[in-house]
C-alpha cells in the first residue's frame, strides 16, 4: 500500500481531495433539499448510474456539467476566489 501511495503525484492528490469535496457538497445540498439521487437523475436528464458516478466522489466532472448541477439544484457547487475580482461561483 505505502509503494502505490509513493506514486501519487500531489495534482493527482488534490484532484481526488476536490472530486470528494465536490461529491460531499452535491449530497449535502441533496440531502438539505429532501431530494434523492433518483430525483437529481431525472431533474438532470441523467441515469441514476451517472450520477451514482459523479456523488462517488472519483468521477472527473467538466465546468459544464457543475454549471448544470449549480443551475438545477439552484445552489453553488464551488466557490473559486479571484484576487482582482468578486468570487466567480458555480
Amino acid at each position: 500500500m505505502d509503494e502505490i501511495r509513493s506514486t501519487i503525484t500531489p495534482e493527482m492528490k488534490m484532484q481526488m481531495e476536490l472530486s470528494v469535496a465536490i461529491a460531499n457538497r452535491i449530497y449535502d445540498i441533496l440531502e438539505e433539499k429532501g431530494m434523492s439521487q433518483k430525483e437529481f437523475a431525472r431533474l438532470m436528464g441523467k441515469t441514476e448510474t451517472e450520477v451514482s458516478r459523479w456523488l462517488s466522489g472519483t468521477h472527473n466532472m467538466t465546468l459544464a456539467t457543475l454549471c448544470k448541477i449549480s443551475i438545477a439544484l439552484g445552489e453553488n457547487i464551488l466557490t473559486v476566489i479571484n484576487e482582482r475580482e468578486e468570487p466567480v461561483l458555480a
